[in-house]
């Protein structure tokens, strides 16, 4: 059987990488310092230290080819590593061919310091919002996507953000959404609170109890049998919008574990992409 998983797994990175990357460019968040530290994001930075440069990846579609649709691509990792390949990047190759902006985040690690990968985000969703018409962009249609803590994190922007930060709708793929230690992806919760996290903490980024009628619209992905992120996180969040009234849409696939993103192994990749794309197109 775990051959067979390390065969999927190649396979789908095989085929993953058959398609074209579109052509991109980067931009540093904190041209001027930084606003806060996590204690290791010194110059030069290093990813094999968990020292991610906090800066964007911007993909455009060609002119002729945009619907004014953005999208901050916040990769998991447990608030200790990122993504950037599986949960990052390779989503331009899905979002671009349909007309919408995908701007990678390469977020700092919070390190106990929840407002370092904050203040990332934020920044970015400022930057895009700032450069909207340049990039062809309608500043009232920047969503947010995360994936596990990432998932976390976006949903975090979502709840925690004033207008001028906050996305117009929010996709989250097997997200911690919950700090409570009964659910929460425990690792995800000592990094981005500190283990000796208060209960006033915990509450306040357990980000179900923070929906309101002003958060985002939302579409969440997962497996049933998810072994890292309890389900239940995506549930509470889901009940959450439905209570506030919030439009919110939740897919939960039989299989595939944790971790799959836009990786063509998932066995129901394409029937996710079908629910993402329907999703998508009915925003406004």
């Amino acid at each position: 059987m775990k051959k067979l998983f390390t065969m999927l797994m190649l396979m789908g990175g095989m085929l993953v990488s058959k398609a074209q990357m579109p052509e991109s460019f980067d931009i540093d968040l904190w041209q001027n310092g930084l606003p806060n530290t996590n204690g290791i994001d010194h110059q030069p930075y290093n990813a094999e230290q968990r020292n991610f440069k906090p800066s964007i990846r911007v993909f455009l579609p060609e002119e002729g080819n945009r619907n004014g649709k953005a999208i901050l691509v916040c990769p998991g990792g447990g608030y200790r590593v990122l993504s950037l390949a599986q949960e990052g990047y390779d989503w331009a190759k899905e979002f671009v061919p349909q007309g919408i902006a995908t701007i990678v985040l390469s977020y700092r690690m919070p390190n106990g310091n929840k407002e370092v990968p904050m203040s990332d985000a934020k920044e970015a969703m400022r930057i895009i919002r700032e450069n909207a018409e340049k990039w062809g962009i309608d500043p009232q249609k920047v969503g947010i996507l995360g994936s596990s803590a990432g998932g976390h994190l976006a949903s975090t922007i979502a709840t925690h953000s004033d207008e001028a930060t906050r996305p117009n709708f929010q996709i989250l793929f097997y997200p911690v959404i919950s700090m409570d230690k009964s659910i929460t992806h425990m690792d995800s919760h000592n990094c981005f609170l500190g283990e000796n996290a208060t209960a006033e903490q915990e509450q306040e980024y357990s980000n179900h109890l923070q929906v309101n009628s002003q958060t985002p619209p939302a579409i969440i992905l997962l497996s049933d049998d998810d072994f890292l992120v309890p389900p239940a996180n995506s549930a509470e969040y889901y009940l959450a919008l439905k209570k506030a009234k919030v439009k919110a849409s939740m897919h939960v696939y039989p299989s595939g574990g944790h971790g799959w993103g836009c990786g063509k192994f998932f066995r129901y990749n394409k029937e996710m992409m079908q629910d993402l794309q329907i999703w998508i197109n009915q925003l406004p």
